[in-house]
């Protein structure tokens, strides 16, 4: 029995996220602290404490949903033994640090700059992105390659449930045109750009900088990783992917559908929220899915 250790991504944060491991753990705690002094401020009232705003924003976001996943990951000790791993977007970084093919200390620094660098590209042009819901992703590519604009497919979540992504005139255009095309729903969604998409290239750039300085081991077990969802074990296949992933779409529907293929029966998501077990659901129900958020 195959078991899978999937990572959430941006969205699923929530006040109070990790409060439970810092005051039940003293391992937990130090993580907690050191994540406080390489970011330079107190990340932890701001994910205990702190507001639905302070906790939207990218530079607190990113890092506070990789701290409860990777540190969680850690709290489970000899119980975390992951025959393949996967983490939506940002929940790759969470993935592989868990794998141990980055350390806490790098996979940290590099979601701060990820972070950073997502934000900037955010603001050299009004973008934004939408959840198609209805149509199947060969109907939506064929949409969306009729816009001149911006726009193209960010994450393939499951069947039936593309998000995609682009400037904000060729987000407009899209919708209309995908309702027209049957989509029963196109919804824009709040966020501060377009992820995943060509405008991230400033991103993308200033990020391949520090991921190429980064040092990357030979995970535990196979990551499958975004861009192409194959699982991964070469650090250099695996340093190559992340510095891709920030203009390529998140293939999580593939994702899911090579670990099953793969031999996964169990699924569990480790880190704030349920979102993607309801995507393993959608896919089979012959799995099983657990929670692993306190």
């Amino acid at each position: 029995m195959k078991k899978a250790y999937v990572f959430p991504g941006q969205g699923a944060q929530f006040i109070g996220m990790g409060s439970d491991l810092y005051k039940g753990s003293a391992d937990c705690r130090d993580l907690f602290e050191k994540a406080n002094e390489i970011l330079g401020f107190r990340i932890t009232d701001l994910m205990f404490d702190g507001t639905d705003e302070d906790l939207r924003q990218t530079k607190v976001t990113q890092p506070a949903i990789f701290l409860h996943s990777v540190i969680l990951a850690n709290s489970m000790g000899d119980g975390f033994r992951p025959d393949m791993v996967a983490g939506h977007s940002l929940g790759e970084f969470s993935a592989l640090v868990a794998a141990r093919a980055l350390t806490f200390e790098d996979g940290l620094v590099l979601v701060s700059r990820r972070a950073q660098a997502m934000q900037k590209a955010c603001e050299k042009e009004p973008s934004t992105m939408a959840a198609i819901i209805g149509l199947e992703d060969e109907v939506v590519e064929a949409v969306l390659g009729g816009i001149y604009e911006v726009v193209v497919p960010a994450n393939y979540n499951c069947p039936g449930q593309v998000v995609i992504s682009g400037s904000e005139q060729g987000i407009e255009i899209a919708c209309e045109k995908l309702k027209e095309a049957g989509a029963k729903r196109a919804m824009p969604l709040k966020v501060g750009g377009a992820f995943h998409s060509p405008l991230m290239e400033p991103a993308r750039v200033e990020l391949a900088e520090a991921i190429n300085q980064a040092s990357l081991n030979t995970p535990v077990c196979p990551v499958y990783q975004n861009v192409d969802a194959r699982p991964v074990t070469d650090p250099a296949k695996i340093r190559e992917n992340l510095v891709a992933q920030l203009t390529s779409p998140v293939r999580w529907t593939q994702i899911m559908q090579n670990m099953i293929a793969d031999g996964a029966v169990s699924f569990t998501e480790v880190g704030p929220g349920n979102v993607l077990q309801g995507l393993v659901k959608k896919l089979s129900r012959d799995v099983e899915t657990h929670s692993a958020s306190t």
